[in-house]
């Protein structure tokens, strides 16, 4: 039960993409395509899964006065081993895509939040959950994201075209401004949701 009420928190709860609007950068910049945002999202879970694991087996040797410095130097590992695995294995455009955004996992509010309030203070299994669940539920907000984005914008999905007319796509879906509104409306329609669950 505990277990599941850290998958819930992370997913459902206190989502990190619509509850907690953490790691916005990453999550505006590259949810054009529902690849790259699956893409982000799963790397990013990735890390923060392995660094949680290694900071909460060794969380009692950690100097206190330097304990951040610690966290950094365990996180920046962990990304450069992702970012040469994705450099070797995932398709050239989608690596492009993703650019600089996977480098600046290395300081993600997200995966620090998790670190210092959760993996540095419990134990390796709870620890584990609990980057599971906020890291699936930041990968399935960049994908929800990016689904929405790449079919309103470019008529496709996961790059299967479904809407062959340009005339028909939004292309403001694939700027910036596409990226607010696709979460704004999210956001809105959750709280409204959540709201009127509470009052009904």
């Amino acid at each position: 039960m505990k277990y599941y009420r850290l998958l819930r928190e992370g997913v459902v709860d206190q989502n990190p993409v619509f509850v907690q609007l953490l790691a916005l950068c990453p999550l505006l910049a590259v949810t054009t395509s529902a690849v790259n945002a699956i893409t982000m999202g799963v790397s990013t879970a990735a890390v923060m899964i392995a660094a949680c694991a290694i900071i909460s087996v060794f969380r009692k040797f950690f100097l206190n006065e330097i304990r951040i410095a610690s966290f950094v130097v365990i996180v920046a590992t962990l990304v450069t081993i992702l970012q040469l695995a994705l450099e070797a294995y995932a398709p050239p455009e989608t690596n492009e895509a993703l650019g600089i955004f996977i480098p600046l996992i290395v300081v993600n509010c997200l995966l620090f939040a998790r670190i210092e309030a959760f993996a540095s203070k419990n134990k390796v299994l709870p620890s584990i959950v609990d980057a599971f669940g906020m890291g699936l539920g930041f990968a399935l907000g960049l994908t929800a994201i990016g689904v929405i984005r790449e079919f309103l914008g470019s008529g496709s999905f996961f790059g299967i075209e479904l809407v062959g007319d340009s005339s028909m796509h939004v292309l403001v879906m694939v700027m910036a401004p596409g990226a607010f509104f696709t979460l704004g409306s999210i956001v809105m329609a959750r709280n409204y949701l959540a709201e009127k669950r509470k009052k009904g």
